[in-house]
């Protein structure tokens, strides 16, 4: 936590100390007013980026445990999380079939369920919904 706030406030004084050159720089007249402007808006887009890929990063903490509250929550069964990996790893109702040994109106009708469950339309979205809740790794 300190080393956090350290780097923070080592971040926001250098933003300060470069606000405040650009300023001087201003007020001496050596850059045109077109610079500072990119300049800022280059800092801002650097900080944005850097930003979001800190926010966005995935840790990867050994293996994968799957988040077996949700399951129980959206009250999953063991043959609909099957259908669930399978339509990840992007095989057809068909390919899915014949890997769990049922017909494809069964793989079809577990898909229906499990898109109700997650509230989505696709399979997409079905897996990017499992994997924000940690169903998927």
């Amino acid at each position: 936590m300190t080393r956090a706030i350290l780097l923070w406030a080592l971040v926001l004084a250098a933003g300060a100390f470069a606000l405040q050159w650009m300023e001087y720089q201003f007020l001496a007249r050596v850059f045109p007013l077109k610079i500072y402007i990119a300049m800022i808006g280059l800092a801002f887009a650097a900080g944005g980026v850097w930003v979001g890929w800190r926010l966005n990063a995935r840790q990867t903490t050994g293996a994968f445990e799957p988040n077996t509250a949700a399951i129980a929550a959206l009250g999953l069964t063991r043959q609909e999380v099957r259908v669930l990996e399978r339509l990840a790893a992007g095989q057809s109702n068909k390919e899915i079939a014949r890997t769990l040994g049922v017909s494809p109106n069964t793989v079809k009708t577990h898909a229906a369920r499990l898109f109700a469950k997650l509230e989505v339309s696709r399979r997409t979205q079905a897996v990017r919904k499992a994997r924000d809740l940690r169903l998927l790794p």
